[in-house]
């Protein structure tokens, strides 16, 4: 086996996993009922089908065909290994916001039913663990995929959902806890613990 198609394959993997992650939770929280949908918008649809591409339908592309080749480098035993390291702190990450958040959790910005704020575990140094997943994920498929579109596109695609997005989360949480989101707000940082 190739390197290149060792590496498609983990990042095949790692997809998988990730959908296999979030399935359960997604089923239980389509059962708690949501108390404000507000935000859930055209915009907000837009900003999760960018993040899709980046990290789905552009990678899946290059995995299955090869497109775009002339992007393409040479693999790196290396990076590839690395890759698949950060791909499964990604997903442990994943699992372990999800598990913090349970019923709470909703992929659109919409708050649940007698929602809490989540200020320990993962939550503990970072408001936002979920988002730093996504950025290692987008870390592992740059490390694993070696095209200048298809390793790249997660960074791109997440990005923008992001920087375009974070703030309006943030905004809802302050409307929703007052004082108390404040405060954890001043204690923590956005994704990177101690960083930003």
């Amino acid at each position: 086996m190739s390197l290149v198609t060792f590496a498609k394959i983990a990042w095949t993997i790692g997809v998988l996993a990730w959908f296999l992650i979030r399935l359960p939770f997604q089923i239980k929280a389509r059962k708690t009922g949501v108390a404000d949908a507000r935000r859930k918008n055209a915009r907000e649809m837009i900003l999760l089908s960018i993040s899709t591409c980046g990290l789905g339908l552009v990678p899946a592309l290059y995995v299955t065909t090869g497109f775009p080749a002339a992007l393409s480098y040479a693999p790196s035993p290396a990076l590839a290994t690395l890759g698949v390291m950060v791909f499964l702190s990604a997903l442990w990450l994943f699992w372990r916001t999800h598990k913090a958040l349970g019923r709470q959790w909703s992929v659109s910005l919409e708050l649940r039913e007698s929602h809490k704020l989540i200020t320990s575990g993962v939550y503990e140094h970072v408001r936002h663990p979920m988002y730093s997943a996504f950025f290692l994920w987008a870390l592992a498929q740059a490390l694993l995929l070696p095209n200048l579109v298809a390793g790249f596109s997660g960074f791109v695609g997440f990005g923008i959902l992001f920087f375009l997005r974070v703030g309006e989360e943030e905004a809802m949480m302050r409307e929703a806890f007052g004082a108390e989101y404040d405060a954890y707000c001043a204690r923590t940082k956005r994704v990177v613990p101690f960083l930003y």
